[in-house]
């Protein structure tokens, strides 16, 4: 199967029920694959081909879906990327990918005018934003112009159907190849280990449908299993209205990242349960490593399990996970899902038994490679096993715990920043000589962002001044929320181990 067949044969069985709801629009099975076959038509108008990439920069809603679909349909490469992303960083993929087409909302498409001469390869850029559709080509407009028939493009399972950007836009991009059989298998067996059906009702919050785990196991997982997505609308992190949503919609299913359940218990310690949120049958973690304190917290204020869940890019989304009913062992990631086999590797690449602490390693629907970078894809994938930089170790039971990293990575809400990429922002400052990220472990975001600052010899700073300094020449969430300045930066930075309980702020039993 290839994802355009999975959303034809959706279509074909669900037909007029609801695929999406997002505030009071209701969008059927049908509609979605109506609308993105209008979308493939434009394209090829476009002059879009087979293995052509088209980037996106979109929020979580109807239209995310049909140009998703509608790029697939004519053989092209979704390039989902966060809305975010600023000027330069965007210089940077886009110099490494080689889009064709740009559809983008507003935010952020306005913002990037000046910049848009700098992206040689965009020869069209699509708006979904009627405001501008004076100026770009407006898919509303395209939506009324063409065909509803399917186009003819020959598409085979193992063709490339998305670049996803592993930690984004860094100073050296990462594209990872997911093909559509790979991303078909990991959504299917999602929805299958969830024991997911047509009567689910899943609630999108706070996990986009640009993030792998949301466009994978949230999207298309929805689709290929017939399931309602209710997409919460707006940009803000409400916990209220996430949990309103469950309870008017009668959510069955949410998958998010450990800041939004750390966020839920706060509001219940602080204001109580007030919603019914007893629809709720399956509660997931992933992006993050997942706190034992949040774990039980959760179960304390609303009476629920919530399953911890491992993945990466390169594996198209999760590959672990906890038993439904709530009784792996706390602390564990869960066990492999059946598409997958995972071991724990020395630094020989040999097998090493339960309980030992080793590199994660995993084989299955895996990346086919970086985009361009044959090297990197060597060093990742050896012998079959793609090499994933995490530690941990499996119990005789295959259960996995996350302990440590071997990447130099913070991870934020979820969202993967790697401290070079500041560091050679902080650099250029006129007024700093030196300096290095590190990570200040929090309970509620995962890792904050700290900066060590070392000025040059007689000059003076502030916070202020440095964080302002970033803003516009990085995504926000990379910001520092702490500036220190130092006499003498450390040699390395530390990589990431698991705390313990007693070394977390934050949260507390």
């Amino acid at each position: 199967m290839n994802l355009v067949q999975m959303l034809e044969n959706a279509a074909r069985k669900y037909g007029d029920k609801t695929a999406i709801t997002m505030g009071e629009r209701r969008v059927s099975y049908n509609k979605l694959e109506e609308t993105s076959n209008r979308v493939a038509s434009a394209l090829i108008k476009l002059g879009v081909e087979k293995g052509d990439r088209v980037a996106t920069m979109q929020s979580s809603n109807p239209e995310f879906v049909t140009v998703f679909f509608g790029i697939l349909k004519v053989g092209a490469i979704a390039v989902p990327l966060d809305s975010r992303y600023v000027a330069d960083e965007l210089d940077r993929l886009f110099r490494d990918c080689q889009p064709r087409v740009l559809v983008a909302d507003n935010p952020p498409l306005a913002s990037l005018v000046p910049a848009l001469p700098r992206f040689d390869s965009i020869k069209h850029i699509i708006t979904i934003d009627p405001e501008l559709d004076g100026r770009f080509i407006s898919y509303n407009q395209i939506v009324y112009e063409n065909p509803a028939e399917p186009v003819v493009v020959n598409i085979e399972p193992n063709d490339p159907a998305t670049i996803s950007y592993t930690g984004g836009p860094t100073q050296d991009p990462h594209g990872v190849i997911l093909s559509h059989q790979s991303i078909c298998t990991e959504a299917i067996t999602s929805g299958d280990v969830l024991n997911q059906t047509e009567k689910d009702v899943l609630i999108g919050f706070a996990l986009p449908m640009y993030h792998q785990f949301g466009l994978v196991s949230v999207l298309l997982g929805s689709i290929v299993k017939g399931s309602t997505l209710v997409v919460v609308p707006g940009t803000g992190r409400s916990i209220h209205s996430f949990m309103e949503a469950v309870e008017k919609e009668k959510g069955t299913i949410y998958m998010g990242v450990p800041y939004i359940y750390a966020l839920m218990i706060n509001v219940a310690r602080k204001e109580g349960v007030n919603y019914n949120l007893s629809s709720l049958r399956a509660c997931l973690s992933g992006g993050a490593p997942l706190p034992v304190e949040v774990i039980q917290l959760f179960k304390q204020y609303f009476n629920l399990n919530l399953l911890d869940i491992w993945g990466q890019t390169e594996t198209v989304s999760h590959a672990t996970v906890s038993p439904i009913d709530g009784t792996g062992p706390i602390g564990a990631s869960g066990r492999a899902m059946p598409c997958w086999e995972m071991k724990i590797f020395d630094e020989n690449d040999s097998e090493l038994p339960p309980n030992q602490e080793g590199e994660i390693v995993i084989r299955g629907p895996v990346m086919t490679s970086f985009y361009n970078k044959p090297e990197a894809t060597t060093r990742i994938l050896r012998n079959g096993w793609l090499h994933t930089g995490d530690i941990g170790y499996i119990d005789e039971e295959g259960n996995l715990f996350i302990t440590a990293r071997k990447r130099i990575m913070l991870i934020l809400k979820g969202q993967n920043i790697f401290p070079r990429d500041i560091e050679e922002v902080l650099n250029t400052h006129p007024k700093i000589a030196e300096s290095r990220i590190v990570g200040t472990i929090d309970i509620l975001r995962g890792e904050t962002v700290k900066a060590l600052v070392r000025l040059k010899s007689g000059e003076t700073a502030t916070e202020q001044e440095i964080r302002q300094y970033c803003q516009g020449r990085m995504a926000d969430y990379k910001l520092p929320r702490e500036v220190e300045f130092v006499e003498k930066i450390p040699a390395t930075t530390p990589n990431w181990r698991r705390p313990k309980s007693q070394e977390i702020s934050g949260l507390k039993l």
